[in-house]
């Protein structure tokens, strides 16, 4: 279906590192350990569904250029304790360097990842393209033993720019001797990963593993990874 395609490009947060059920995980530690619930938290999936509501917010605000990588970090735990009346700074950062260090080391991933990633890695160059924090996607890929499958893990923070922003896209062009007419990229986010990918004259999938979207002009949109063996 795709002619011309040499280089395959992946987002790696909910696209094959499950990112929500992985971030629940950890979020279900740190109300038990940092005793939230004595602390008038309600119950934990009061402090869960608040803190992603939050973090969608500021993760906006960081993607635009508006918010610092640190303040994202651990100012999403100091205004989620703020809506549950905690005032506490401290244990904000206590909880986002929490939250950093033992998130990474979660492991769940999309169903088939290991499977699709096996078939295309014979007939493309697979690469990871991310608007994730440089040091923290490498120990994701490590630990979920998804490393080896690509070539270039391209990260925002070594492009200077995020997605959808143009200029990622050209710096992974750059990075890996490909031409946007070789390219595709697979990804869950409709703005950054498709529209910018689009733009920047790639072919793009998006993945919709919850069906959340509707579908998305002038790209193929798949439920399960395992579709892909059907267009790739």
């Amino acid at each position: 279906m795709y002619k011309n395609i040499k280089h395959v490009f992946f987002d790696l947060d909910r696209t094959l590192w499950d990112f929500k059920s992985n971030s629940r995980e950890v979020l279900t530690e740190i109300y038990n350990k940092m005793n939230l619930a004595n602390r008038g938290v309600r119950s934990v999936m009061d402090f869960i569904t608040t803190y992603e509501r939050i973090n969608e917010q500021m993760w906006e605000a960081y993607r635009t250029g508006n918010l610092s990588k640190e303040k994202l970090r651990y100012g999403r735990f100091e205004k989620v304790l703020l809506i549950f009346g905690i005032q506490s700074d401290s244990l904000g950062v206590e909880i986002g360097k929490y939250y950093i260090e033992h998130s990474p080391y979660k492991v769940g991933l999309f169903d088939h990842s290991h499977e699709i990633l096996e078939y295309l890695s014979k007939k493309y160059e697979l690469h990871i393209i991310t608007n994730g924090f440089e040091e923290v996607q490498h120990v994701k890929l490590k630990e979920s033993k998804l490393l080896d499958y690509f070539k270039s893990i391209i990260t925002s923070e070594a492009a200077a720019a995020k997605k959808p922003d143009i200029k990622i896209f050209k710096y992974s062009e750059e990075q890996t001797g490909a031409k946007s007419h070789e390219c595709i990229i697979i990804g869950d986010d409709v703005v950054a990963d498709i529209e910018g990918g689009k733009n920047a004259g790639w072919k793009a999938i998006h993945f919709d593993p919850h069906r959340e979207h509707e579908k998305v002009a002038d790209a193929n949109t798949i439920y399960h990874l395992s579709e892909l063996e059907m267009l790739l």
